[in-house]
């Protein structure tokens, strides 16, 4: 039986990618392994995967204790199915900080690394013959998580060996790294046919802060209007994803990748109250600006 791989609902490009990453690492090491996504990628992935010559992974619906799994770009157990730990984990690969909750019947292959991308971490797990050995398509994917998840070297998350990973392989690729981000980041700012329930949830992810139960939402964007000017149906959508899945609050930033600033929607006064004690700004309308903040992992939720 294959090794599943995948990483987090709404998947990005890092979920989406590393797992096609790690199912070549693993198939040219002799095992059996098939790539998978826990939803449909948001459209920069799409992208990425289109140019590099890739279809998209099939989606996969659910798991059993029959299934031998590896886990990538998260260990939170609420990014993955309820049942995870009736399943046979067999390694994670991450870059995220350790949150808990996932249980195994004995010990795992764990490798979590301050690194901006998971496929960051992926390079690292690798030897020299291994790079050298990498084809094209799979090299090209790597360097779109790291240029994904740093905003092209624009996030806090961004670390010295990312940078050096990204240009080894722009190098290698015979690629003007610049250019390609940017049309990733145009790829990923093509939203207008998105509903706005759909926006919310793209790159979405699920926190309990102090108690309160919050989806935390990113958008990141090159055009930040397609999604500010539908700012009246989307604050009344908000306010029924938060009823409809028992949510304290939604807490949604619309990232300008190129000004490097947030757009925190306040649709009420807790979420005010929010934008004022985490982020020291004063919520005078429903749309806050927050200068320099772009990361979730760094910026958004340590000060939630």
């Amino acid at each position: 039986m294959s090794v599943k791989i995948f990483g987090h609902k709404s998947p990005d490009t890092d979920a989406t990618a590393s797992a096609l990453v790690w199912e070549w690492y693993l198939t040219a090491k002799g095992k059996k392994a098939k790539a998978y996504v826990l939803g449909t990628p948001n459209t920069e992935t799409l992208f990425v995967l289109k140019h590099w010559g890739f279809e998209m992974p099939e989606v996969l619906k659910t798991v059993s204790s029959e299934d031998r799994v590896v886990i990538v770009d998260t260990n939170n157990p609420a990014e993955l199915f309820d049942n995870i730990n009736d399943t046979q984990i067999i390694q994670i690969i991450d870059h995220h900080k350790l949150v808990g909750g996932i249980q195994t019947p004995g010990p795992i292959d764990i490798c979590i690394k301050p690194l901006a991308s998971s496929a960051s971490v992926m390079y690292t797990l690798m030897s020299e013959a291994d790079i050298a050995s990498m084809p094209k398509g799979i090299k090209g994917l790597m360097l779109s998580c790291v240029l994904s998840d740093t905003l092209e070297f624009r996030s806090p998350t961004t670390t010295d060996l990312d940078r050096e990973i990204a240009t080894v392989l722009a190098d290698q690729l015979e690629i003007d790294m610049h250019a390609y981000a940017i049309q990733m980041f145009e790829a990923k700012s093509d939203v207008s046919h998105f509903s706005d329930e759909d926006l919310i949830k793209m790159d979405s992810k699920k926190y309990e802060v102090g108690g309160k139960k919050y989806r935390v939402s990113v958008l990141e964007t090159t055009a930040p209007n397609i999604v500010l000017d539908r700012k009246v149906s989307i604050l009344k959508t908000i306010e029924t994803v938060k009823t409809e899945e028992d949510l304290d609050e939604v807490l949604l930033f619309v990232i300008d990748i190129l000004k490097e600033e947030a757009t925190f929607f306040a649709p009420n006064d807790a979420v005010k109250a929010i934008a004022k004690d985490s982020f020291k700004a004063n919520a005078t309308s429903e749309l806050v600006v927050l200068p320099g903040i772009v990361s979730r992992k760094k910026q958004i939720i340590p000060v939630l």
